[in-house]
């Protein structure tokens, strides 16, 4: 094993010219000692909260030394550890590999970053480090090769560019693994506010063609986050927006940047739009809950080493609550569209019937299986509820402060003190349980320990909805789809009936969820069973949604592996969609969601 190194600079070299078909190569100058040394590839990735490392995609691994091959062999027993014995006399070694870019695959940066017309570069997939070496002890001097034409966008400082040849200045091996870079042959900067820009890129042109009012959104964010936090830990901050189909689709916080990637027609379809409006909010909000002030036991400078996720419910759940805040804040939603974003997550949340065996922290401590489980059995086994139910945790403190200081003092105020103070530059303040407690008790005294192990080691029944009910509002039911959940449904592609006869349905129809305990349950229908008849005629999801409406039961034919399954649904009382009507009290809720910045936006 090599002892940990002084402060030393390696280099790395990306080739980007064969990213078309998903082939990124890379070459590498590792300064290492004489003697038996173990290179290491990034296991554990920052903010994807699991050993994500895409290892498999490894190709081509050749080790040299003063021109000559050296042999080097995998650890049998760690897959991401590589040992090569050290010729005397040597001080560095150089080390190639290809990286074989994914097909359209999911899963956070290891699914698909490339096409023909752009690329998306994680730094953490493209190095090896010695093995004992924290990632504030080595420094990487990258540079980067472009396909002819071709422009990029990044938060890693720029030394020089010549061409299509890009150097970067030294940073070390954890801030380089924290600055993406987005490269394209159709790429536009779009400035949102001092020091703030969004680098979009897209397979075309056509794609490129922000509306507006959604890039007015945009810079309504950036406004509103400052008069959130009264802070920024950063100099400059890039959105580096991917615009395409042939990517996997997700968003990936980093300090001074966030690896956001949507479909292809997100600013050309309203209703794709509305999949995506919370997403730059809520990567930019990880700059200060997550990156700056960051669970003590979730530090990056080791991608070696597990981690404990237990409270992602604060990393993620209080991020998920601000950026739905923001969204609102911001323009981007309306005060009524954001109530009906609140209600979908919260139905969801109160379904979930695994959670009479599994507490909310459990579903954080077990982040990194819940990333990797398929949507089948979602309400029976939990997934990773601690982002949405997060939420109404956080909704309910705010509500609280509001309340215990007679409206004087909001979760406002816990953010400035929390995520606040000075800034102006990238910084790291890790805390523990009980220094969330005591900032919370700071604005408004509490007894907040209580308050939150209770909410996040409960088990049974119902979601915590006191914050929207303390907030002057209550979880309601209708026969009529939001436009929200029209738009969500259509684009997915999914039928929602879980709050009616307790299933949820694919376009060909999968069921991808059935609620226990519901009339489809109690009749048989499992996940993963496909519906091939709808009261003795070919599913079809309109079909399904009728026989639903209709007074009735609901009959349906369904094929389970090769076996076949007769469910007949007693009527249920028709259609049933989850929305938030006016409860007594204080609208706390408009409140919350009402400017701060002094700017006017779209609103109801």
């Amino acid at each position: 094993m090599l002892a940990p190194l002084l402060l030393v600079t390696a280099r790395v070299a990306v080739d980007l010219g064969e990213s078309g078909r998903h082939l990124v190569h890379t070459r590498m100058t590792i300064p290492v000692t004489a003697g038996a040394v173990t290179l290491r590839y990034p296991k554990w990735i920052p903010g994807e909260h699991g050993p994500t490392g895409p290892i498999k995609d490894v190709a081509g691994l050749t080790m040299t030394a003063a021109g000559k091959t050296l042999d080097w062999t995998r650890d049998p027993k760690d897959m991401y550890a590589f040992k090569v014995d050290v010729p005397a006399g040597t001080t560095s070694i150089d080390v190639g590999f290809d990286l074989l870019s994914s097909a359209v695959t999911e899963g956070f940066s290891s699914g698909a970053s490339t096409t023909p017309r752009l690329a998306l570069l994680s730094w953490n997939q493209v190095v090896l480090y010695p093995e004992g070496t924290k990632g504030d002890a080595i420094d990487y001097e990258a540079s980067l090769k472009l396909p002819k034409g071709w422009s990029f966008g990044t938060a890693l400082p720029v030394r020089s560019k010549a061409g299509s040849e890009v150097s970067f200045e030294p940073v070390s091996l954890t801030r380089l693994v924290d600055s993406p870079v987005l490269a394209g042959e159709h790429l536009k900067e779009i400035p949102l506010g001092e020091g703030v820009v969004l680098d979009v890129a897209a397979d075309n042109p056509e794609a490129l063609v922000i509306p507006p009012e959604v890039e007015a959104g945009f810079k309504g964010l950036v406004a509103e986050a400052d008069a959130l936090f009264g802070s920024r830990h950063f100099a400059k901050y890039h959105f580096l927006l991917t615009v395409s189909d042939q990517v996997a689709h997700f968003g990936l916080e980093h300090h001074e940047s966030s690896d956001d990637r949507v479909r292809e027609r997100v600013f050309l379809d309203p209703d794709v739009r509305q999949t995506m409006l919370g997403l730059l909010p809520h990567e930019y909000v990880h700059s200060w809950n997550g990156k700056y002030r960051r669970p003590a036991d979730l530090l990056p400078d080791s991608f070696s080493d597990p981690i404990d996720s237990s409270l992602l419910w604060v990393y993620e759940g209080l991020t998920q609550y601000l950026g739905w805040v923001l969204t609102s804040r911001s323009g981007l939603r309306t005060t009524s569209q954001g109530l009906d974003d609140l209600a979908l997550s919260t139905a969801q949340l109160d379904r979930r019937a695994g959670r009479r065996w599994r507490p909310l922290e459990d579903t954080a401590t077990a982040a990194q299986l819940l990333y990797e489980t398929p949507d089948l059995w979602g309400s029976w086994r939990r997934q990773v509820d601690f982002y949405d139910e997060g939420t109404l945790i956080w909704l309910e403190a705010d509500v609280t402060i509001r309340q215990l200081t007679k409206g004087t003092k909001s979760l406002d105020d816990f953010c400035k003190r929390f995520h606040g103070g000075p800034g102006g530059k990238a910084d790291l303040k890790t805390y523990r349980f009980e220094d969330v407690v005591e900032a919370l008790n700071a604005v408004a005294p509490h007894d907040w320990a209580s308050f939150l192990r209770e909410r996040v080691r409960r088990r049974g029944e119902g979601a915590p909805m006191a914050g929207i009910e303390k907030g002057g509002w209550k979880l309601d039911y209708t026969s009529k789809r939001s436009e929200l959940q029209v738009s969500l449904e259509d684009v997915r592609e999914t039928s929602d009936f879980r709050y009616a006869i307790g299933v949820q349905v694919n376009k060909d129809g999968t069921v991808c969820d059935v609620v226990p305990d519901s009339p489809a349950w109690k009749a048989g229908v499992a996940p993963g069973m496909q519906v091939l008849a709808v009261n003795e005629l070919k599913f079809a999801p309109s079909r399904l949604r009728d026989a639903v409406r209709a007074s009735g039961s609901v009959r349906l034919i369904l094929q389970n592996g090769e076996s076949f399954l007769n469910a007949e649904i007693p009527d249920s009382g028709g259609e049933r969609y989850p929305h938030l009507a006016r409860g007594g009290g204080d609208d706390l809720l408009g409140a919350i969601l009402a400017p701060r910045s002094g700017k006017a936006y779209k609103k109801d």
